[in-house]
């Protein structure tokens, strides 16, 4: 009998592609090719909450905001992600509004209602920082 193939696994960032065709290109390749906009790169570093990956998002945080250190949460259960709006604000830098879902470990279900703002610099998009919403 034979097996059929597996499905590609869905990317975290809520694309409708593969993983391997949307952010993992980024997150496992950010030497070779930086994300083209900022919310490709907003979707990447909420793939890599996901896939917990505090290196690509200590990676992607822009130098005058960036903590010392980032843990991921391994408790953490991340549900969803909804882009409201992605817009310019200058040649360099993109303002991006989402909505992201994460449930604690035997908690209820939260959200975070974030205008993150992004700098480009040197052909690569940071995150700088954000405003949380209602």
């Amino acid at each position: 009998m034979k097996r059929r193939p597996a499905a590609p696994a869905p990317c975290p960032c809520g694309s409708g592609g593969a993983l391997a065709d949307c952010c993992a290109r980024y997150l496992d390749h950010w030497s070779d090719g930086p994300a083209p906009s900022a919310e490709a790169l907003m979707r990447s570093r909420y793939s890599a909450f996901v896939l917990q990956r505090p290196d690509y998002l200590q990676a992607t945080w822009h130098a005058s905001t960036r903590p010392a250190t980032l843990d991921c949460d391994p408790g953490q259960r991340w549900l969803g992600l909804q882009v409201r709006a992605a817009r310019s604000t200058g040649a360099d830098q993109a303002e991006v509004e989402f909505i992201a879902r994460w449930r604690e470990a035997g908690g209820r279900a939260q959200r975070l209602h974030e205008r993150s703002r992004f700098v480009r610099e040197g052909g690569r998009w940071y995150y700088v920082d954000g405003d949380f919403l209602d």
